[in-house]
This record gives structure tokens, sequence and C-alpha cells, in this order.
């Protein structure tokens, strides 16, 4: 070590070494500040990106990371008001002038301008970014300040989103707008570019975060859309016819879906769609739907399923449309069918007797007073009414249902309201279930014939759907019964196949106990067969075949709407015998049964002679017997009407229906003293020798389907009613049965608990509110 010393002398302690930039840090700032200055100014080709991110990166690393923030942000902020006196404030509109085109060209530079600005500012502050990317990663989460490209942002907003600008702005998006649902043509690119850059600013001072766009352009615009479209609605209206008032609205609702797609947000569709929908649909529901010759009533009259669709779509789109548009359909098939109903036959009217159209055929003439067809009587022209009423009851519903398809779009809420309303009317005609077997009955009788199996199953359908509607299908069932039994009695059904898919369409309606009587008399139609197939044999082989040949239809009263006793009549011999040969035919197979016969439904085949020639008469069987009393007198003989009725027996009714059928309708085989077309208990008649026809068979006027009369209409509702008396009972028994005990507000609505307690069915509590079931 004394050697060392003596080497060197004494030992020195150098200073420690500085750590730190080459350069001072102002310097730095100053070189980098004036290269972010040509960024702006675009000239960022000119500089070096590894020199100015090194600059950056030292003043951050050498803990001036505040110096570089706020320095930065405040070029940025000076530059973005050298953009504003630069584009956007020379590009206010001067508003001196009205012409539409004029103010939204003005509009449209101060939009663009906006817009250049932006794409200057977020272009300059993108590569601004990328060189202060040390200082965004490092200073900026340890100061909790945004990063350089958030600033950038938020600076916008405080520089050029402020008035006066921001007013502009949205008073030129305004009123391009306007311009545009005016009818004029705007560039809407200039407008949807704005609206992006307000869509990319968000306001801070927020809570939710919303954009600027929805802070300020979308109430504006929505304020504005309000006014518009609040005087656009009452105007259409004073303007327009309903049609045309439901096209210029459903443009308007594609001309907002569009503006909001194309030039606005779809942000707004939805706020916009509903002032449409408040100020365009809703406040004018009842006053378009009732408009007088063009609403409603006026689109279904004339078929308009464009309109009608669009009346649709249009009211579905409000809360209050499909009840509004309910109602008012409601109130017009309601209408239309009280219409249907008072130009049918009244209400107080009496149906009477009709006779058979096909009593003859068309071409068929005979000779002298038989050559004049009768006028129409007034039962036939009910009938035809009757007729008529179902018939205008399918169409108006084929119309409805047409509608409610193509215009409707089957929507299930309106088809409820639409059957309501079927169901209404329908009920409101107490004729209405027997009409209905009446329209049934003439169709099946000779309204299929040359029809296909298809085109039958049609009208059946159809016809189902009106008695779908009905609520007294008791009623109906009574009427059906009876005109089935008369087709099948008097061989008039056209399709066995076409009745059997009647009741098949019954059944699956009404279910199995409905047409259980029904199908039993088609059973009986066949049993009926077997029976006389097997009684011909029967006679066949005894050689005991009667005089007249007979064909018996058993029916089973249980089944058959008829009297259960047999309708006064004195048979001549002929029938006498050939009866009673059936009957011990029919008995001797079937013991302990009773048969009645009931000659008011019978029919005979019988060959007169006439001066002329012999033809076959088609008569019934009541004829048949008057006619037999004509046999053994001279032609020039008279028989009075009280002669005929004591000879028979016939009652006054039928006796009358049939005199009249013999000389008072087409085909006059009695004469009668004096003529005329109605039958007088003080008439006499006498046969019509000199009676003559160019056809050999001829069917006489046999009394067809009828609508009934007040006294036959009340007692075919006394039986109902007492029917369902019945019912009644049964039912209350059986709940009664089953819960043993029950409160007189349980049953308040169910009929004759009174007669149950006559019966001791029932009794009633000492509380006299409830009832007890008797064992």
């Amino acid at each position: 070590m004394s050697a060392a010393r003596a080497r060197g002398g004494r030992a020195r302690i150098k200073p420690a070494r500085k750590h730190g930039p080459d350069v001072s840090i102002d310097e730095t700032w100053a070189k980098l500040s004036r290269n972010i200055v040509e960024i702006q100014n675009h000239n960022a080709a000119n500089l070096s990106f590894e020199e100015n991110h090194r600059y950056a990166y030292n003043m951050v690393l050498y803990k001036h990371g505040d110096k570089l923030y706020r320095g930065s942000t405040q070029l940025i902020a000076e530059n973005l008001e050298k953009l504003a006196k630069e584009y956007i404030i020379p590009a206010y509109p001067a508003g001196v002038s009205d012409d539409p085109v004029q103010k939204s060209q003005e509009g449209e530079m101060l939009l663009k301008a906006l817009k250049k600005v932006w794409d200057d500012h977020t272009s300059s502050t993108s590569k601004l970014r990328d060189v202060l990317k040390y200082m965004d990663r490092v200073y900026t989460q340890n100061a909790g300040v945004p990063v350089i490209y958030e600033a950038g942002l938020r600076l916008f907003i405080k520089h050029i989103i402020k008035a006066p600008i921001e007013d502009h702005v949205i008073s030129a998006i305004l009123t391009l707008i306007q311009t545009e649902r005016d009818g004029y043509t705007i560039n809407r690119s200039s407008v949807h570019g704005c609206v992006d850059v307000f869509l990319q600013l968000e306001d801070h001072n927020s809570r939710e975060g919303i954009s600027i766009y929805k802070r300020d352009i979308e109430p504006a615009v929505l304020a504005e859309s309000e006014a518009f479209y609040k005087k656009e609605g009452e105007r259409l209206l004073e303007t327009c016819d309903a049609p045309e008032y439901l096209r210029r609205v459903e443009a308007r609702f594609h001309e907002e879906e569009s503006r909001t797609h194309h030039i606005l947000s779809t942000l707004t569709t939805l706020p916009l769609r509903r002032i449409l929908e408040k100020h365009l649909v809703s406040a004018h529901l009842s006053t378009v739907i009732n408009m007088p010759n063009s609403g409603l009533d006026a689109m279904i009259d004339s078929d308009r399923i464009d309109d009608l669709a669009r009346l649709y779509r249009l009211f579905t789109k409000v809360s209050t449309g499909l009840p509004t548009l309910k109602k008012s359909l409601r109130e017009t098939i309601i209408r239309r069918g009280k219409d249907i109903n008072e130009a049918g036959p009244s209400a107080g009217g009496d149906g009477g007797e009709s006779p058979d159209e096909d009593a003859a055929e068309p071409s068929a003439k005979a000779k002298g007073k038989a050559r004049a067809r009768p006028p129409p009587t007034a039962a036939s022209q009910t009938l035809t009414s009757a007729l008529r009423w179902v018939q205008d009851v399918l169409d108006l519903k084929d119309k409805f249902d047409q509608i409610w398809s193509k215009a409707f779009h089957s929507d299930r809420d309106l088809e409820s309201a639409l059957n309501e309303a079927f169901e209404t009317f329908i009920n409101l005609n107490e004729k209405a279930p027997e009409f209905i077997s009446l329209f049934i009955d003439e169709n099946l009788k000779k309204g299929l014939k040359g029809k296909s199996e298809t085109e039958v199953d049609v009208v059946l359908d159809k016809t189902i759907t009106v008695f779908r509607f009905l609520t007294d299908k008791d009623v109906f069932e009574r009427y059906y019964k009876g005109h089935l039994a008369k087709r099948l009695l008097l061989g008039r059904s056209v399709s066995d196949d076409a009745e059997r898919g009647m009741l098949t369409k019954l059944k699956i309606e009404c279910g199995y106990q409905f047409t259980q009587k029904l199908e039993g008399m088609f059973n009986d139609m066949k049993l009926s067969s077997d029976a006389m197939s097997a009684y011909r044999d029967h006679v066949s082989k005894n050689d005991r075949s009667p005089a007249i040949d007979i064909s018996v239809i058993v029916m089973t009263s249980t089944f058959w709407p008829m009297s259960h006793t047999a309708a006064s009549c004195v048979f001549p011999e002929q029938l006498i015998q050939a009866s009673k040969s059936f009957e011990r035919f029919y008995l001797s197979r079937h013991s302990g049964r009773r048969l009645t016969w009931q000659p008011s439904l019978g029919n005979a085949d019988v060959r007169v002679t006439f001066k002329s020639r012999k033809h076959d008469l088609n008569v019934s069987t009541f004829a048949l017997i008057i006619l037999l009393l004509f046999e053994d007198i001279l032609d020039d003989q008279f028989l009075t009407y009280e002669e005929i009725k004591s000879a028979t027996s016939i009652a006054d009714v039928e006796l009358k229906r049939n005199l009249q059928s013999l000389a008072c309708a087409k085909y006059k085989i009695l004469k009668k003293h004096p003529p005329g077309r109605d039958v007088n208990p003080t008439d006499s008649f006498s046969f019509n020798v000199d009676f003559s026809a160019p056809l050999q068979k001829i069917k006489i006027s046999t009394i067809a389907s009828k609508v009934e009369n007040t006294e036959e209409r009340k007692e075919t509702r006394d039986r109902i009613n007492e029917e369902r008396r019945h019912q009644t009972e049964a039912c209350i028994v059986r709940i009664m049965k089953d819960r043993k005990h029950m409160t007189h507000n349980d049953l308040i609505n169910e009929k004759r608990i009174e007669g149950l307690i006559d019966r001791e069915y029932l009794e009633r509590c000492e509380d006299r509110k409830s009832y007890n079931y008797l064992a």
C-alpha cells in the first residue's frame, strides 16, 4: 500500500454519474410539439415515427408525463378551434331563403363541413395515439385520465359540439329531414355521415353513458316529428277518403323506417314509429273505420281486399286497433244479418201449404184449364224466402271468410268476433233452425242432382257452418227429423250417400246422441226393405197375393217424428185386405208388437181410365181413398164435400189438402163445383172424365216441405220446451245426487227446482238458501 501511495500520490474521489436525457425536457417537448402540429397539418410523412416515439417515451420515463399529456391535449384543442373557424363557421346557413332546395343545400354544406372536421380530427388523433402509445400505457392509467384518443373525442365535444355550432347542425339535420318528408330529394349521405359522428361521441356526464346523438339529435328529431305528424294526420283526414288515408299513412311508415336506417339510426326506429302510431293511427281509428262512403262498410261492399289488408296491418300496430276493428266488424255483420232477417219471411207470417215442385215435368202440357200453371201461392213464396235467407247467410259468411283469410291474415281474434256476430244475428231469427233444415231438405231432395260428390260436400259443409251458430240445436233436430222422414218415406232423397254424409257431419258437431234417432230411421228403412222381400216370398209361396200390391215401411215409433195414434180414415175393402195380410205376416214374426197404420204418410200408384186414354197416377193414400169413391158412381154424378168426409172419415185439414191436389192443382183429376182454388165444405166434386195430358205417368202434387204457420210453430215450441224441462230436471237431480247439498246460488240458473221439490227429489233446507238431495 505504501508502494501504491508512493507511485500515485493521494487518491481522488470521482463525483456520481448523472442519470437522465442528454438534452433537456423542455427541448424535447419543443421538438415533439412541433412535430405534433405537423401531424395535424397532414405532414406526417416527413417525420420520423421512431424519433417522435422516443421523445414521448423519454418524457414519460423521466416523470414528465403530465407535461406531455397536458401539452398534447392543448394542441388538440387549438387545432379544433382552428378547424372550426376554417370550415364550420363559414358554412353556417344564411337563412334568408324559404326555398326548400336552397335550404337543404345550405344545410348539406354545413353537415359536410362538420364531417370534414371530424375526419381531420380523428385522422390526426389516431396518428398521435400511435406516437403517445407509451404514455397511454403508463401515465394515463396511473394518473386516472383518458387515453389520448378518448381525450381527443371529449375535446371534440367541448370545442365543436357546442353552441352555436351544434344548434346550426341540428337545425340543418331537421331541415333536410323535413325537406325529404315534403317530397324533395336530399343527399342522404351527408346527413348520415353527420349523424354517425354524433353516434360515436359519448356523453360522459350522464350515468348511462348515452351517445350525443341520443342526447341531442334524437329528442330534436322526435319533437319535430311529433308536431309534423299531428298536423299531417289532421290534414290527411280532411283531404283523403279512408283507403287513400290508409295508403298515405302506410307510405309514411315505410318512409320513416327507411329514414331511420339510411339517415338517422335504428335506435330511433321504435320511438319514431310510436309517434306515427299515435298521431296517424290511434288518434283516428274510429274516424277512418266509420268514414262515410269509404270506411269499413264501403270497403267490404266493394271487396277492396288490398285496402282491408292495409287497414288490418295499420290497426294491429296499436293496442286499441284490433278491439276497434273487432267492434266495427261485429256491428257491420250484425247489421247486414238483420237486413237479411228483415228481408226474409216476416216473424208473424204463416207458412201455408206448398205444392210439390216435382209434381210434373216442366215440359208437360195439359189441355183446357190444366194448361195454365197457377200463380205461386203465398206459402211457396214464403218457402222460397226461407231458402233465400239461408243462401244469403251462406253468401255473407263466404264473403267475410274471404276477407278474413285474404285481408286479415286469418287472425284468430277476428275469427272469434266474426263467429260471435254471425251467431248473434242468426239466433235473432227464431225461425233459423227451421229455415236451415228446409235448406238442407231442398238440397238433398233435388238440389244435388248432377253434382259431384265434392260439390255435394261443399253444400253440406257450408250448411253445417251456419248450423254451428245455432243455439237451439234441439229445435233444428225436430225440424230436420220431420223433413228427413218425408224424404225417406216419399223416396225423395237424391243420394243415400249424401244423406248419410250429412248425418256424419251432424254427429261430428253434436255427438252420437244427437243423430241416434236419425240413424234409427235409416235402419228402419233397411229393415223394412228386408221385411217386404220376405213378405213377397211368403205370399207367392202361399198363393195368397192380395188384390193390391202394397209396400210397407215399418217405423219405430220412438225414432220417427210421427203421431203414435193413426190419423182417422176408413180404408176401402181392397186396402183392408192388403193391410191385414201384411199384419198377419209381420206379427207372426214379431210377437208383442203393435202396428198402427199412418195413411197420411203413404202414396199409391193407380191406373185411371179417362175418355181419351189411361193414365198412371201417383197420389197420396188419402187421395187414392177419395178417388176410389168415384169408381162406383156415374161420370156425371157428384159427391159433396160432406159425403166424401162421411165416407172416408178423413180429417178436414187432410181432406181439403188432398181434394185441392186432385181438383185445384195443375192436373185436375176431379172437377170442383163451383170452380176455384180453395176447397169449402159446401163444394161438390165429380170425376173429370175429359182429363187428358201428354204424359202416361203423372205425379199428382203432394204437399212439399213448408214453413210452419204460427199455430204449428207454437206446438213445436211447446213440445221442445217440454223436452227441455225433463232434461233440465234430470240434470239437477244428477248434480244433487252427486253433491247431496248445494246452496241456492249454485242452482239459481237452473230451472224446474220447484217441480223437483214437489215430487220429493229435493228438499229446501231451513235456511231457505240451500237444498238437500232425497234418496
